[in-house]
């Protein structure tokens, strides 16, 4: 399987990127993103661009893959709707709408949230946002596309967020996030969970679109 990531320096594409990595039925692992990952590895290749809202430049370099694994993303305190939705459903959909075309039988794995809208209608600018780019995607002509909608991520192998007060956050919490897991085991997934059901998803499927963490986990679970 060829797998293509996006934002794969951030915490859960970094946890994606060591999966993918380590899986043997995965050959070939290409990233894509504003930066390096500073990984190496013979599988890896990388793309580093500053300009994510277009890619007829490198097309030639965005075929032949079989999964898209989508983690680039935002965190939406303090920012403008307008610009929120441009980083967002702007940069998302640039890339899907490139790749359709250019991988007919492509899976593409979305990461959203906890708390996404599929209405667009709802209070929360961002689930808002994130639901109206999870409903573009499931438009598009792919073999097929996964939402995934993690709440509580427990990073696994020094996955760091790119986010300063989400870094704060998880220091704090790092020490109650082992027990919270015991207690409800199925509410909070790990970096390497999320991995290992993308892979999972691209390969076999799954029975619905949408997937909540329980889902992910199971899908984790199968792998």
């Amino acid at each position: 399987m060829r797998v293509l990531i996006f934002g794969a320096t951030g915490m859960v594409g970094q946890g994606v990127l060591r999966e993918c990595l380590l899986d043997p039925q995965v050959d070939v692992v290409q990233t894509l993103g504003r930066s390096a990952t500073g990984t190496k590895h013979p599988k890896l290749r990388e793309i580093v661009r500053s300009d994510l809202l277009h890619y007829t430049d490198i097309e030639a370099d965005l075929r032949g893959f079989d999964a898209c694994f989508f983690c680039l993303g935002v965190s939406s305190p303090g920012m403008p709707e307008a610009e929120y939705e441009r980083l967002t459903y702007g940069i998302t959909m640039a890339a899907a709408e490139t790749l359709a075309p250019l991988n007919r039988t492509m899976t593409f794995v979305y990461v959203s949230g906890a708390g996404t809208d599929s209405s667009e209608k709802g209070r929360l600018m961002w689930a808002r946002v994130k639901g109206r780019t999870e409903n573009a995607l499931l438009r598009l002509p792919f073999k097929a596309a996964y939402m995934f909608r993690p709440g509580v991520i427990q990073p696994m192998h020094g996955e760091r967020s790119k986010t300063p007060a989400y870094r704060v956050a998880y220091i704090l919490a790092r020490p109650l996030l082992p027990l919270l897991r015991r207690l409800f085991p199925r509410s909070i997934l790990t970096t390497e969970e999320i991995g290992r059901a993308m892979i999972h998803v691209a390969r076999w499927g799954a029975p619905m679109k949408i997937l909540e963490s329980s889902d992910i986990a199971e899908c984790a679970r199968l792998t």
